[in-house]
């Protein structure tokens, strides 16, 4: 019925006939009755009532096409071309489709790594556990102790690791299909019956529930965990799925707290800080596996917008530049800090910031009178992000001639690459913040790197590092 109604001939016979019916006596009288005789016909025949609805709402509803037919699928389109009005194509697809493996277990595959294809067998990899391992196991631990936690995920059970969180408590587990803006309002009215819902979502589709976020948790500073995962440069997905804007989109809804851990062990602790913590608060993390470091047995609540000093105390005093690393980029802070006191002599401390909102405002001060020079640096838009949040501060405190430098991702949308590869394409490397803090420090002596924008990447569109402003 789809093919014959969407042919060329048959549609210039049925507007060739209904122009000649509104010439005839009586013509009115047949096209409505010719019209009802076909919403019958229609009825009768079409796959389900959703087709039905769509023409009753006035749309052309086609279909089901076999989506995996490439030659229909161009001939269906070519016709609807011709068509006037506006049209519902219904295709039917199997995911997998093709491969028996993949069409088995389509979750498993949709986004499976390295595999034997003969086989379908997932290849092993060693190493540390996935940042989002991490926080599936310790959601388990921490409901096993508090009934009242409740998980909430889009469509991304698996993404989330929230399967075995599923099977061990499938009273306390709910999975509202690809609704970000529901999720989020569902786990508002979780949250004021009492519950603590815990609303796992990967950081691009978070985007989607900006505005419930704002007005059905924020406005009434609801007690809702957002655990985002896949923050920050997510890679090979392209730009659509990187996970850049969280940071800045979250740090300025009134009520919302915004961290992120340096590692996987300090995931485990600020899971546990925010279910104890009151009102919204988001814990972003990135994909892929953790640093590798040892984990805690238990949990310890985590001091809320506090930051950690990773250097001694006793540095301070003598440092030309303070590093503050946020999330993901501690890593690299750590090192390069370590490196500049190897190669160069030049003194630098290195910090956690852990808080992006609530800033540890008076670490961040101390740091800014003893060293003159700042350095920030997150896997986040610098337009908006934790760096902008520290230019605020210094501004607000009147510390106009204290050098900052912003290192975050530039203002455009990052393109498919692999992280490692786009981290240094866009300056977020130890190598790059050796480069930088150099320059600030020692001017001139910097080299191999763009230090002059907010990354390395020269269509950066930022201005030159100056003093805050």
């Amino acid at each position: 019925l789809g093919k014959l109604r969407s042919d060329p001939n048959f549609l210039r016979l049925r507007n060739a006939a209904s122009q000649s019916l509104k010439h005839m006596p009586g013509g009115q009288l047949a096209r409505e009755v010719a019209g009802r005789t076909a919403r019958s016909a229609k009825e009768f025949v079409l796959p389900s009532k959703t087709g039905v609805i769509f023409e009753e709402l006035g749309f052309t509803f086609l279909g089901p096409f076999d989506g995996h037919d490439a030659q229909e699928m161009v001939d269906v389109f070519r016709k609807a071309r011709q068509m006037e009005g506006p049209i519902f194509i219904q295709v039917i697809t199997k995911k997998g489709q093709g491969c028996d493996f993949a069409e088995a277990e389509p979750t498993k595959f949709h986004g499976p790594g390295a595999y034997d294809p003969a086989t379908g067998e997932l290849k092993k990899s060693d190493g540390p556990p996935t940042f989002s391992a991490v926080f599936g196991k310790a959601m388990i631990e921490l409901a096993k102790r508090d009934p009242e936690i409740v998980a909430i995920t889009a469509a991304m059970a698996e993404g989330t690791a929230l399967t075995e969180f599923q099977k061990t408590f499938p009273d306390r587990f709910f999975d509202v299909g690809i609704a970000e803006q529901h999720a989020v309002t569902f786990s508002g009215g979780l949250a004021c019956g009492g519950l603590k819902p815990v609303a796992a979502i990967y950081s691009t589709f978070l985007q989607r529930a900006f505005d419930q976020v704002i007005h059905d948790v924020c406005v009434q500073n609801l007690h809702v965990v957002f655990p985002i995962d896949r923050a920050g440069l997510v890679g090979e997905d392209g730009h659509t799925q990187q996970g850049v804007f969280d940071i800045a989109f979250l740090r300025m809804i009134p009520n919302m707290r915004v961290m992120a851990p340096k590692d996987e062990n300090e995931l485990r602790h600020m899971l546990y800080t925010a279910l104890r913590m009151d009102g919204p608060v988001a814990l972003r993390y990135p994909r892929g596996k953790g640093v590798g470091v040892p984990m805690d047995d238990d949990f310890h609540e985590l001091p809320i917008g506090k930051a950690e000093l990773l250097s001694a105390e006793s540095e301070i005093d003598q440092a030309e530049c303070a590093v503050l690393g946020y999330g993901h980029m501690v890593p690299a802070v750590e090192q390069a800090v370590r490196e500049l006191a190897d190669e160069d002599t030049i003194r630098a401390v290195a910090v956690n910031a852990r808080w992006a909102k609530p800033l540890d405002e008076e670490m961040i001060l101390r740091l800014a009178r003893a060293t003159g020079t700042l350095v920030t640096i997150e896997d986040g838009v610098a337009a908006g992000g934790f760096g902008s949040a520290v230019a605020e501060l210094l501004h607000a405190h009147g510390l106009h001639d204290v050098r900052l430098k912003i290192i975050g991702a530039p203002d455009k949308f990052i393109e498919h690459g692999a992280p490692a590869i786009l981290r240094e394409v866009y300056g977020l490397s130890s190598g790059h913040i050796k480069e930088v803090v150099r320059e600030l420090v020692r001017p001139g002596t910097a080299s191999g790197y763009d230090v002059g924008s907010t990354s390395a990447s020269k269509d950066a569109a930022s201005p030159s590092h100056s003093r805050a402003r």
